[in-house]
């Protein structure tokens, strides 16, 4: 085992292999500014504006849907249109079992996972049976069907309602404390779910990726196991979106899948994966951040008339802004992006 220090570069060796990282400033100096000042915002807003700390923790969760679902966009070659439908899934989940069995958040969250597993895999061979306008289609359904499903099965999942009582996420006897700790805990979330989702678009296992999203017939003559490929890239991000769903029952006490199951929360979460940069992981973060002001701005300005003003912005600055808004910063700084771990034997 040795360690050598050489012109900005670590080299670690381990036996017969070799570990480099590059530690030059234009590879970390800029996310780590970034990532600091996303740790900042909500202890600021602690002390100086508290009421802005629900914004906060809502932008982080809708990156932390929007991160998974772009690697399941480029996983599978297909745009997912019920991403919600995992967050209900998990909510759901974690809301019965906190409030029949009385179980606490952290045994919830093992719930939450399972169940998102299995529908992740139950679900995935849509990515294989059907394509296109099909796939777009089936997406869109099944949260749809799940919301009528609540309905009608009133007794289990109280409807329109929802259910409440389930035990709350963290309680320290301060709200506006427990708000930066809940918020803290939504931003180190998208962050690991950042981390996750980079380490696998800088792997060997990404470049099957974008074979399979460029043309899959030509991938498989590769070599690429097309179909492992996508189940993997649909259920992983599924579990992930689950795990939303559990964070969000948990945060407000109750859920209900009227809030999270129809197409408006769907467009909310589409526009921060396009906003931010069409499917761009760090752009996801952009967007959720971009999303969570504007509605709090149009709804502080304008009260009942932003369901009106908000998709019309978002519609222009789809059609004025093609690569989005981090697409604005990637042009001026196109060396820019985290250190990356490389293995040389």
């Amino acid at each position: 085992m040795e360690l050598e220090v050489k012109r900005e570069k670590l080299v670690f060796r381990f036996g017969a292999q070799k570990f480099e990282w590059n530690i030059e400033p234009r590879y970390w100096r800029n996310p780590l500014i970034y990532v600091g000042l996303l740790i900042v915002l909500p202890i600021l807003a602690y002390f100086f504006y508290p009421t802005l700390l629900p914004t906060l923790i809502d932008a982080n969760l809708l990156a932390a849907i929007a991160i998974p679902l772009s690697w399941m966009t480029l996983g599978t070659g297909r745009m997912n249109f019920g991403p919600q439908f995992y967050i209900g899934a998990g909510g759901y989940a974690a809301a019965l079992c906190s409030i029949h069995l009385h179980w606490p958040p952290q045994v919830t969250l093992l719930a939450a996972l399972i169940v998102g597993l299995f529908f992740g895999l139950l679900m995935s061979p849509l990515a294989i049976l059907s394509g296109g306008l099909y796939y777009t289609l089936l997406t869109l359904l099944f949260p749809l069907v799940f919301l009528e499903i609540t309905f009608i099965y009133t007794d289990i999942f109280r409807g329109e309602v929802g259910l409440s009582g389930i035990a709350p996420l963290i309680n320290v006897g301060s709200f506006t404390l427990n708000q930066l700790i809940i918020g803290l805990g939504a931003l180190l979330m998208m962050l690991l779910y950042m981390f996750i989702v980079d380490k696998v678009m800088r792997s060997r296992f990404s470049t099957s990726l974008a074979a399979i999203n460029d043309d899959e017939e030509v991938a498989a003559a590769m070599g690429v196991n097309v179909n492992k490929m996508k189940i993997i890239s649909f259920t992983i991000p599924a579990v992930m979106i689950a795990v939303v769903g559990w964070f969000y029952a948990h945060y407000y006490g109750t859920f209900a899948g009227v809030t999270y199951l129809p197409l408006t929360f769907m467009l909310k979460v589409l526009m921060v994966n396009m906003i931010g940069g069409r499917v761009q992981i760090y752009g996801n973060v952009v967007g959720g951040y971009f999303i969570a002001f504007l509605e709090l701005l149009l709804i502080q300005v304008i009260g009942d008339y932003s369901p009106v003003l908000f998709p019309i912005i978002l519609l222009i600055l789809l059609l004025t802004l093609p690569e989005g808004l981090f697409g604005l910063y990637r042009k001026r700084h196109y060396r820019e992006y985290l250190p990356t771990l490389h293995v040389r034997r």
